[in-house]
């Protein structure tokens, strides 16, 4: 479990550092759709990321910030019912490789949290309801059972680590 952890960690270090899926430019051809069910818009699509066959993502359409997902194999938009919010800004998701869950920051009313998406149930949890900072950039691992992200409890942006459940894990500073 912690060599897991660490390389989560190390993982979104080297994707900050080569800027993305494998380090070079991937171009999907994805037709444009003006009625806003693909990908491709007149608005703007925020921190996309691949995961397996799924493309997520934030986009600015409907006048509301919500997250998309978008299945590369059948070229379809999938429906995520129940977990963009009228009241929410939603922002860098990403997924499991299984696409079952979707983890994704969200702002309600100058708080930040990061929220869990489990596709199977539509059960949407807020991992960090407890925790008294903000928090951003969430990741989470190919199984969806670690999720890691940014966090200012100690007056400084700290990566955390927490399981699906919302439990923060100790995580250590050096691989063993």
């Amino acid at each position: 479990m912690v060599k897991r952890c660490w390389l989560l960690l190390c993982a979104i270090a080297l994707l900050g550092l080569l800027g993305g899926c494998g380090g070079y430019p991937r171009l999907l051809n994805i037709p444009f759709n003006s009625g806003g069910t693909a990908p491709n818009s007149p608005q703007a699509e925020m921190s996309p990321k691949i995961s397996g066959r799924y493309l997520i993502f934030a986009s600015d359409r409907l006048n509301r910030q919500d997250i998309y997902l978008y299945d590369r194999e059948t070229e379809e938009s999938i429906d995520l019912p129940g977990l963009n919010a009228m009241d929410a800004i939603a922002s860098h998701p990403a997924i499991s490789e299984d696409g079952n869950y979707i983890v994704f920051a969200s702002t309600r009313g100058g708080r930040s949290d990061i929220y869990l998406y489990n596709r199977q149930t539509r059960q949407l949890r807020n991992l960090t309801a407890n925790l008294d900072a903000q928090v951003r950039h969430p990741t989470i691992d190919t199984e969806g059972t670690l999720i890691a992200f940014e966090s200012s409890l100690n007056g400084q942006w700290d990566i955390v680590v927490y399981n699906r459940f919302g439990q923060a894990l100790n995580v250590p500073l050096a691989p063993q």
